[in-house]
């Protein structure tokens, strides 16, 4: 409740700090702050991971009254996390209304939390486009541009409610996220790939930024695209792109509607030959 005074969404209260008090509380005492410093100096995981609790056990602590004499991690500088488009297009095994939820963040590059809260008079199926109005940490509301299927595929939900995905009191984005973990692990078993449980919402946030950059080279762009306040949160992506690579995938179209799927899935128009239209897109 404290949180929820001070501003901080939902997502970021179940998905961090609720989930992260918790396991604290299970594996040291939560009251005593040098218990939970030991615990964390002697945990196996990134640095940044410790920042994080230590930065909500500090938050706690302020809420509490606990002394807490904070300790600085120093992160490690790691690029994100893209996952490969053969692996991605597994996903669309998924569920009906969950392929349909993890297509919308793949497609518009939106965080889960957005997408979620998405609401049906913020999709304009005449100009293809979505608009995030109810952005996250600190984010800017956008304009978005959908394909022509993933507008489609929006169209065919209930629209019962104000909400396209969150419809029910009890629901939760939390949830949501259990149930796309299980049906990720069903497919990377059944088709006995392990990349693909390494796939989340975050990663193909990260995924569209990247083919963005390069379909345009524009970091700008990118940065609208993801909502970023600040260009360095956007940079990292720069560092993703072989530009040098020469290697493509060649696709052929002879139909209109062909041609339209080939350009959905990020293919670029090449040249005609004998009426049929050529379309690449590098590996």
């Amino acid at each position: 409740m404290n949180l929820r005074r001070r501003g901080y969404c939902e997502s970021t209260i179940v998905q961090n700090y609720a989930k992260i008090l918790k396991h604290l509380s299970k594996h040291c005492s939560i009251v005593d702050s040098g218990s939970v410093l030991d615990y964390l100096a002697g945990k196996h995981v990134s640095n940044a991971r410790k920042e994080l609790m230590a930065n909500c056990y500090y938050k706690f602590c302020k809420w509490k009254g606990i002394a807490f004499d904070y300790v600085r991690y120093r992160r490690e500088d790691r690029l994100p996390y893209v996952p490969f488009e053969k692996d991605i297009e597994a996903l669309t095994a998924l569920p009906r209304k969950l392929g349909i939820f993890t297509l919308t963040v793949k497609g518009t590059g939106a965080r889960a939390g957005e997408a979620w809260n998405l609401e049906w008079l913020n999709i304009n199926s005449e100009e293809n486009s979505i608009i995030i109005n109810s952005p996250e940490k600190g984010s800017r509301a956008r304009k978005l541009k959908a394909s022509t299927r993933l507008i489609s595929l929006l169209s065919t939900l209930s629209r019962q409610g104000k909400y396209v995905f969150k419809k029910q009191q009890e629901a939760s984005l939390e949830s949501l996220r259990c149930y796309f973990i299980r049906e990720r692990k069903r497919i990377a078993l059944k088709t006995q790939n392990q990349s693909i449980r390494a796939i989340t919402w975050k990663s193909l946030r990260h995924w569209k930024a990247t083919m963005e950059y390069q379909r345009t080279k524009d970091i700008l762009h990118v940065k609208r695209i993801l909502g970023h306040v600040n260009i360095q949160n956007t940079l990292a992506y720069t560092h993703l792109i072989n530009f040098d690579s020469e290697e493509f995938v060649c696709k052929a179209a002879i139909s209109v509607e062909e041609a339209s799927k080939l350009i959905e899935q990020g293919f670029e128009y090449v040249t005609e030959i004998d009426g049929i239209k050529l379309f690449r897109k590098r590996k």
